[in-house]
Formats: C-alpha cells, sequence, structure tokens
C-alpha cells in the first residue's frame, strides 16, 4: 500500500495536468516510512515511560518548556526534508504542520471541556491524552490514505473537498457551534450498552473491578469521547493539509508532528479559551482560502510558498489581535467608565477630611 501511494498512477482529466504536477512528489522507500513511525514511537514512549513515568499535576512552566520542544522538533523535520528532497517539500510540510497545529488548537479546548465534565482529576489527564493521541495517529494515518487514494482516482472529489472546507470556514468563523455535550455523544451511549461504566476513578486505570465484575472507569469513557471528537476534527484538518500537498509522506508527518505536541499544548492553553477571541475567525479565514485554493487548483495553481505566507500572516494576526484586544479590556476594567480615573488609583486615594 505504501509503494502504490508512492508511486501514484497516472492522473486524468483537468486535474492530472495542472493539479498534481504542481505538488512535490517522490518515491519513499519503505525505510523512509520505518524510519518516520519509528521515531514518532519513540517520542511518543519516551514522553510517556521516562518523561511522565509517575503521574503528577502538570503546571504551566512545565507544560510551556515541553511545548517548546516539541514545537521545536517538529519545525526542525522541515529541515530534514528541505535536504533531503528540496524546498518545494520542505515548505508543504511547514504549510501542513501549521494548518494542522492551528486547527488543533479548538481541539484542545474541546478536551478541556471533556475532562472539566468529567471532573478528570489534573494528575490522570495526561495518561488519557497520551493514549488519545496515539488513537488519533492511527485514525489520521487511514484517512490520509483514503483521501489520497480518492484524489488520485476520482479528480472530482478536489472539489467536494473544497467545498466542503469553505462551509466549515463560514461556521467556525462565525463560531457557530453547539454546545458539547457529552452525554449526548452516540458513540459514548453505544459504549455504556457494551461495557458497564463505574462512576468512579481508580487511579489512572481504564478498567477496575467492583463486587467481582470487571468495569470500565470514567477515564475509559475520557478517551472515547476524545478519540470520536479528533475523528470529527479530522474531518476538516485532512482535506486543508491535502490542499498544500499531496505526498502522502510528507502529509502523515506534518500531522504527526503537530499532534505530537497537543498534550504540552493542551496544559498550556486550556485556561485560556477566552483570550484568544479572534482566532476562530483567523481559522475560517485559513479554510476559506484552502478551500478556495482547492476549487480553483484546476486552473489557476497557487504556489505552496505564497499559501504558507497566507497561513502564517491570518493566524499571527488572529492572535496578535486578540491578545490586544484583552489587554484593552483588562485597561478598560481598571477604568471609572465616569471619571476616567482608574479604580486603584481612587482605592488608594485618600478619604477627604471633614
Amino acid at each position: 500500500m505504501l509503494e502504490s501511494l508512492a508511486h501514484p498512477p497516472a492522473l486524468t482529466g483537468v486535474f492530472a495536468e495542472t493539479g498534481a504536477a504542481n505538488f512535490a512528489a517522490f518515491p519513499v522507500p519503505l525505510w523512509a516510512w520505518a524510519a518516520l513511525i519509528g521515531v514518532i514511537v519513540v517520542l511518543l514512549f519516551g514522553d510517556l515511560l521516562i518523561v511522565h513515568r509517575k503521574p503528577h499535576e502538570i503546571g504551566f512552566k512545565e507544560a510551556a518548556i515541553e511545548s517548546a520542544i516539541w514545537i521545536s522538533i517538529g519545525l526542525s523535520f522541515t529541515l530534514v526534508l528541505g535536504w533531503w528532497q528540496g524546498s518545494g517539500a520542505a515548505t508543504e510540510y511547514l504549510s501542513g504542520y501549521l494548518i494542522e497545529k492551528s486547527l488543533s488548537i479548538d481541539n484542545v479546548f474541546v478536551w478541556a471541556v471533556i475532562f472539566g465534565y468529567f471532573n478528570v482529576p489534573s494528575k490522570y489527564q495526561f495518561r488519557v491524552l497520551f493514549w488519545g493521541i496515539f488513537g488519533a495517529l492511527v485514525l489520521r494515518a487511514a484517512f490520509i490514505f483514503a483521501g489520497v487514494s480518492l484524489i488520485e482516482r476520482f479528480d472530482w472529489v478536489l472539489y467536494v473537498f473544497g467545498a466542503f472546507l469553505i462551509f466549515t470556514a463560514v461556521r467556525i468563523a462565525r463560531h457557530d457551534e453547539t454546545e458539547l455535550h457529552p452525554d449526548d455523544n452516540p458513540v459514548l451511549k453505544l459504549v455504556r450498552r457494551v461495557i458497564p461504566l463505574s462512576n468512579d476513578y481508580d487511579g489512572q486505570k481504564m478498567f477496575t473491578r467492583a463486587n467481582g465484575a470487571r468495569l470500565a472507569t470514567p477515564l475509559f469513557a475520557v478517551l472515547i469521547l476524545i478519540e470520536t471528537t479528533d475523528v470529527v476534527f479530522a474531518v476538516d484538518s485532512i482535506p486543508a493539509i491535502l490542499a498544500v500537498s499531496r505526498e502522502p509522506f510528507i502529509v502523515f508527518a506534518s500531522n504527526a508532528f503537530a499532534i505530537l505536541g497537543l498534550r504540552a499544548l493542551y496544559f498550556c492553553l486550556a485556561g485560556m479559551a477566552g483570550k484568544f477571541r479572534y482566532l476562530n475567525i483567523g481559522l475560517g479565514v485559513v479554510l476559506g482560502f484552502v478551500g478556495t485554493k482547492m476549487l480553483i487548483s484546476g486552473w489557476v495553481h497557487l504556489p505552496t510558498w505564497a499559501s504558507l505566507g497566507v497561513i502564517i500572516t491570518v493566524i499571527t494576526v488572529a492572535i496578535v489581535a486578540s491578545l490586544r484586544a484583552d489587554k484593552r479590556d483588562a485597561v478598560a476594567e481598571e477604568i471609572d467608565p465616569v471619571t476616567g480615573v482608574s479604580r486603584d488609583l481612587e482605592r488608594d486615594r485618600p478619604e477627604p477630611k471633614s
């Protein structure tokens, strides 16, 4: 299967003439796939068995350091691809990495809602996220190979993906999302019918025994919800990345390295959802851009470096604008709207003598 994806069959139609030829395409030997997967497995289990061997509550400082390390690892792979396959492949990887990283921020905030709903102790959240990300890597790989295969065989699928991304862009930009109710998740309902669930935690165990019966703990329910929500997010992110690269090796690597750092990013951002008020608009613009790029790809090809520039600019502007607005609001709260004087100064001002 890997070999067939590394050497795709000839395409037909308009897309064949102007689409795939504009993206990086190169034979990927099995040893390269084995090396990539090996590095991912070592990083994943090394983080669990060495760095986080003992369950503990992860503070902001620790999460920030780990997040910086994961981002550095992800960005460093750009240099590896550039050395191996040239600047075109490296630019496609970096574009895909930034798209996936940006879209994952919404995923992080959903995790925070799920953990809060189930009252998951902070020191056990890392273990759940580890297995959640492990499952996400497997699911994303399946989605990537399926998506590439569909585009190769049916060029009209590209336009379906593009239209879907534009629809999703409008929904995200308007923040037109329903409130999350974990108990309404159909997959969780099905699991509860098949596997008895306990109401109590048993450390960081997924399963426990009570009165001689084997029960799943609430952590298992949380894991199921995290996996199913990742499927929903993958439906957005995989087509978006396919707009900037069609090489399965690049698409999978960009997804994998972006996902690996999500646990640390979660512990950095979980309590900061309100500070990124314009991020949803930025993500909507990015998805709208890549969706439009897909729709016009049969006639106009935008170079990958231009796509990368748009993605970086839009996300940067959204984050900076959000932080500045948050700072303005914080200052405004300290200013009395009538007197125009800082409320702190008003409090500290001595009482007038009678």
